[in-house]
């Protein structure tokens, strides 16, 4: 059932539920704001009805919040707010899940989850735009059951200890992540790189502050205590802070993200815009790994080269170059992973 009126598609969808029923709401990213006061009316409702013993379960309230701001390029600054996920983590993390698949199986994993769960509001933020598939089915229903994870296969000398930690959250971010993993592999092969990839947002979180949180034992072994760590995020940076900052690392968390900056352009240009495309990812590493300061003039003169050169090249073609919008991981691949082009070829 389709019309443009967020309102009636909420509507909709919870009377099917209370049917006992499933199902899930499809929107804009930037749009399924209009719904705020309804996600909060309902979040409230199950709050409360969990501590009321002869109500029964319903299905859960499932958001597949999609079109989302680093694929808004055509429609502009109007279309780009990723802003809805800060407003669901204000509600107790009892009754809220926010799911970031990078990848079609992941994808997949997470809304069979969601589609099982009851009591829950779900908000599930996947681009429908094609994107690199990195893990075949049962590495991400395994990797989509942690929530997060370190991606050994995307990490370099993943056996020793790292000197950054690069995490990511988001399709697009990931994408970004393992781009900027490759360039700086090539350049400083001695490097140790830790990729660690957050699906479910929430177990950023300390377990003291909600059920899904991570223990500081835990999330230590993930991040460290003490190495420098750069994030690549899918919306308003500071979000990461604020689920972090009682970690003991906390000080050394670089977030990037979202700064509402915006427009009509490319889509590489969005992320480039926002400073969470590859060359500023791959600066930011190193500017924060000490040895690297006096060994990387030259490849940072390289990166902002590329970046006068993406910008030249844009207004010129209206598109971006064949080598962005190409890029392939070219390292010692994941379980099942795929390029866009070969993912094409078969259908999901």
């Amino acid at each position: 059932m389709e019309i443009l009126s967020e309102h009636t598609c909420q509507g909709w969808l919870e009377g099917y539920l209370l049917t006992g029923r499933h199902g899930f709401f499809s929107c804009y990213e930037a749009f399924i704001h209009i719904v705020d006061s309804m996600f909060n009316q309902h979040a409230k409702w199950l709050d409360t009805t969990n501590g009321i013993p002869w109500r029964r379960p319903i299905a859960s309230l499932n958001y597949l919040v999609t079109s989302h701001v680093w694929r808004q390029d055509h429609n502009g600054f109007s279309h780009q707010d990723p802003g809805f996920i800060d407003h669901v983590l204000n509600k107790k993390p009892e009754v809220i899940r926010v799911y970031l698949p990078p990848d079609a199986n992941t994808l997949l994993s997470v809304a069979d989850h969601c589609l099982r769960s009851r009591q829950y509001v779900n908000v599930i933020v996947a681009g429908k735009q094609p994107q690199l598939q990195y893990l075949d089915m049962d590495d991400a229903i395994v990797h989509c059951t942690k929530g997060i994870g370190i991606w050994d296969w995307a990490s370099t000398h993943p056996d020793t200890e790292p000197d950054v930690v690069l995490g990511c959250a988001g399709d697009v971010p990931t994408m970004e992540t393992l781009a900027a993993v490759d360039l700086l592999r090539s350049h400083f092969p001695d490097l140790s790189i830790r990729v660690v990839n957050v699906v479910d947002l929430l177990r950023l979180q300390h377990e003291s502050e909600g059920p899904h949180g991570l223990s500081d034992t835990d999330f230590d072994a993930l991040f460290t205590t003490d190495k420098p760590v750069i994030f690549a995020y899918h919306g308003y940076p500071w979000l990461i802070h604020r689920l972090t900052y009682r970690r003991t690392n906390h000080g050394n968390f670089h977030v990037h993200g979202f700064r509402e900056e915006g427009t009509t352009t490319t889509p590489f240009d969005m992320c480039v815009l926002n400073r969470i495309d590859r060359f500023h990812l791959a600066m930011a590493v190193i500017d924060r790994v000490p040895r690297l300061k006096d060994v990387s003039a030259t490849v940072r003169e390289k990166f902002k080269n590329a970046l006068i050169e993406h910008h030249q090249y844009i207004r010129t073609h209206g598109e971006d170059m064949l080598e962005i919008n190409n890029w392939q991981w070219t390292a010692v691949p994941g379980p099942g992973l795929r390029c866009e082009q070969e993912a094409r070829e078969e259908p999901l």
